[in-house]
C-alpha cells in the first residue's frame, strides 16, 4: 500500500507510521486466504447450469420456437428456484447444500427429497437394516492410481460406521465341504492361515515362508504357463482339463500378455472381431473422435479388436441370460460367425450347454464421459485378474 500526502515533518502520528509500514507477509496472507470458508466445501466453486458450455441447448421447430423461448427445459438451477418456491425447508437452503437433503430426478428435472427426510429419521440409512457381505481376506477395493494407504482407507473396516456393524461369521467352506476333497480342505486351511496372520514371520527379513506343499514357484512367464497348462497343443480341445485350469494375475496388462501368449499356442485361424465405438451424446463427437475411442481398454469391457480362436476360452462380461449366462461364465468357442460366437459352457450347472454369444451395447461407467461400444462382452480367459476370479 502506498500513501502520498502532504504533512507536517513535525506531526508525530502514530497511526499514519503504522499504516506506512504495514505489509502483510506470505503467512498471513495464506492464513487470512484460507479463513473463508469456500476452502472448507467440496467441490470449492459449484458449476451453475446456466453457465455450463454447450449445456443448455434447445430444439426446437418453427411451430413450437415461441413455447420453447417461453418454457425452456427445466436445469438444476431454475428448478431450485421453482422448489423453494412450494417447499419452505428448501427455502432455508442454499444452491450449493441442495444435494446434502435433496436428489436431482434427470427424467422428471425436479429435485426430490432424500429418503432419509421421507422416512423422518435421523438414524443411520435411516434406521434400515442393511446387509453388507464380504470376506476381507479377499483382495482390496480397487482405486485407479492409487497408492495402498488409498484403497486401505476404502475398505469398511477404516470407515467411522465399522463400530456400529454387527458382525456375523460365516465358519463351513461349503465349496470344500461339497467338494469332499481332502486336498482342498488343506489348501483352505492354509489360506485362513495365511490371512489371519499366523504364517510366522522372519525377524531379520520380515517376510513369511510358505509351507512346503503350499504352492511351486516359476522363474518365468513361459515356465508357469508351461506349468499351468502342460502339453496344451494336444488337450485343449478337451473341456474337462482347460475348465481346472487359469492363472491369476494382479494387472491387466500381465493378464493380456499371459492369455495372448497362451492362445498362439492353440493350432487354428485367428479372427478378428472389431467393435464399433461411438459417443452416446451424438454433439460430443467433434471432441471425442472414432479412433480415440477405439484405443481405450477399459477394465471390465471388452476390446476394441478381439483376436479369438476357435477352442479359446473366453469369459463372459456381462448379463445375458441369467443364471445360465451371467458375468463371469467361462466358456470355450466352438464356432466363429460374423455376428454371433457359439460357445460351450465349461464350469457351473450348465456345463456342457452351446450358447450363442451376440454383439450388444456397452456403456462403460468410470469414464469421465460416455460412450457406447458394439462388441462382443467376451474376453479371453486363459488367465484372468485376481478380482475377476473371486466367485468363480
Amino acid at each position: 500500500m502506498a500513501v502520498f500526502g502532504i504533512a507536517d515533518p513535525n506531526a508525530n502520528d502514530k497511526v499514519m507510521k503504522f499504516q506506512l509500514g504495514r505489509y502483510v507477509s506470505c503467512n498471513e496472507a495464506i492464513w487470512r486466504l484460507f479463513s473463508f470458508k469456500i476452502h472448507e466445501r467440496h467441490p470449492t466453486v459449484v458449476h451453475l447450469a446456466v453457465h455450463l458450455e454447450n449445456g443448455q441447448r434447445i430444439y426446437f421447430t418453427e411451430a413450437n420456437a415461441a413455447q420453447r423461448a417461453e418454457r425452456p427445459p427445466a436445469t438444476t438451477l431454475t428448478n431450485f428456484f421453482s422448489t423453494c418456491e412450494s417447499d419452505p425447508f428448501a427455502r432455508t437452503l442454499l444452491y450449493l447444500e441442495m444435494p446434502r437433503y435433496y436428489t436431482w430426478n434427470a427424467a422428471s428435472k425436479k429435485f426430490q427429497r432424500r429418503k432419509k427426510d421421507l422416512r423422518d429419521n435421523s438414524r443411520r440409512f435411516c434406521g434400515a437394516m442393511i446387509l453388507l457381505s464380504g470376506d476381507f481376506h479377499q483382495t482390496l477395493p480397487v482405486i485407479p492410481k492409487s497408492t495402498a494407504a488409498d484403497e486401505i482407507n476404502a475398505c469398511l473396516k477404516s470407515s467411522f460406521l465399522w463400530r456400529h456393524v454387527k458382525k456375523l461369521k460365516l465358519t463351513t467352506n461349503m465349496r470344500v465341504a461339497l467338494q469332499n476333497d481332502p486336498s482342498a480342505a488343506e489348501f483352505s486351511r492354509q489360506l485362513l492361515a495365511l490371512g489371519n496372520g499366523h504364517i510366522p514371520i522372519d525377524v531379520l527379513t520380515g517376510l513369511i515362508s510358505f509351507p512346503a506343499n503350499f504352492c511351486e514357484f516359476t522363474s518365468s512367464k513361459e515356465e508357469l504357463i508351461t506349468k499351468v497348462f502342460p502339453s496344451i497343443e494336444v488337450y485343449y480341445n478337451n473341456l474337462d482339463w482347460m475348465s481346472k485350469r487359469a492363472i491369476l494375475a494382479a494387472r491387466n496388462k500381465e493378464v493380456d500378455s499371459l492369455n495372448f501368449t497362451i492362445q498362439s499356442k492353440i493350432a487354428g485361424e485367428l479372427r478378428s472381431y472389431k467393435s464399433v465405438d461411438s459417443t452416446t451424446d451424438e454433439n460430443e463427437a467433434v471432441n471425442y473422435l472414432t479412433e480415440f475411442l477405439n484405443s481405450l481398454d477399459v477394465p471390465g469391457t471388452p476390446p476394441h479388436n478381439l483376436l479369438v480362436k476357435v477352442e479359446s476360452i473366453i469369459i463372459m462380461l456381462r448379463n445375458l441370460n441369467p443364471p445360465k449366462l451371467c458375468n463371469g461364465t467361462r466358456l470355450s468357442v466352438k464356432k466363429l460367425m460374423n455376428n454371433v460366437i457359439q460357445s460351450t459352457i465349461i464350469k457351473g450347472n450348465f456345463k456342457g450347454e452351446e450358447v450363442l454369444i451376440p454383439r450388444i451395447p456397452i456403456i462403460p461407467t468410470d469414464l469421465p464421459f460416455q460412450f457406447k461400444r458394439i462388441q462382443f462382452p467376451d474376453r479371453l480367459a486363459f488367465a484372468m485378474t485376481i478380482n475377476k476370479s473371486q466367485g468363480l
